[in-house]
């Protein structure tokens, strides 16, 4: 049976899904493990919702009829303020990996395959939460990296004075970077998610960041890689 839910855990997530069935699955079980819920069955009721109500994590499916869930996250992506850096979770079809990089490489935080277990579900969301919940002191002062100017205390990147938008998950690798500048960081350290023991969401998260900011991410100045350990944040 799964134990009662902590105040903890009592995140509001919202589920987006065309099948019923799955749908009222997920609405079900979630509950259950502790989390408030609200579904939708496409894009448009998803963007209501979002609208009228704050969520702390949404769970996309990918393939829905009209408009698909790799747009969805796009288009999350591009709303300013706490819409625009909502966690994503994207449920995929087995096998289908451009589907997950896709959704990566577009603002998505993780994904996962179906079909899946139920506590693998609940497992990637607690993973996504932790990170979001990152102590946001943890980073020290603000770190120029060329044109950008990124501050750890806020999860803000600058670049050229302007806002750039950037997910809950590259917030919290930015801020892990920054915490020891200069200094490579194992990606095992990077991770933070034992079900992506290769770290292709880490690397996929790397690539978005460089594009963000340096001059030319294939010749990274600022966010390089090391070798055989993983990754360093180089400021000015």
């Amino acid at each position: 049976m799964t134990p009662p839910a902590s105040p903890a855990r009592a995140r509001h997530l919202l589920v987006v899904d065309d099948d019923d069935r799955i749908r009222e699955l997920l609405k079900t079980f979630l509950h259950r493990a502790g989390f408030r819920v609200t579904a939708a069955p496409g894009a448009p009721a998803a963007r209501r919702l979002l609208e009228v109500l704050e969520f702390d994590l949404a769970i996309l499916d990918v393939m829905m009829p009209g408009e698909d869930g790799l747009s969805l996250v796009a288009w999350l992506r591009d709303q300013p303020g706490r819409t625009g850096r909502l966690p994503v979770l994207m449920l995929t079809a087995r096998g289908e990996a451009e589907d997950r990089i896709a959704g990566l490489r577009r603002g998505a935080d993780d994904y996962l395959s179906k079909p899946f277990e139920p506590e693998e579900l609940v497992l990637r969301i607690e993973a996504i939460l932790r990170r979001a919940a990152e102590d946001p002191g943890a980073g020290g002062g603000d770190l120029i990296l060329g044109p950008c100017l990124f501050d750890p205390t806020r999860g803000e990147l600058l670049r050229d004075g302007r806002p750039v938008r950037l997910t809950e998950a590259e917030v919290a690798l930015l801020r892990r970077l920054a915490r020891t500048p200069h200094e490579p960081v194992d990606r095992r350290d990077l991770i933070q998610d034992d079900m992506d023991p290769g770290g292709r969401a880490i690397d996929i998260q790397v690539t978005r960041l460089r594009r963000k900011i340096e001059a030319d991410p294939r010749a990274p100045r600022y966010l390089q890689t090391v070798r055989g350990i993983g990754y360093l944040l180089a400021p000015d």
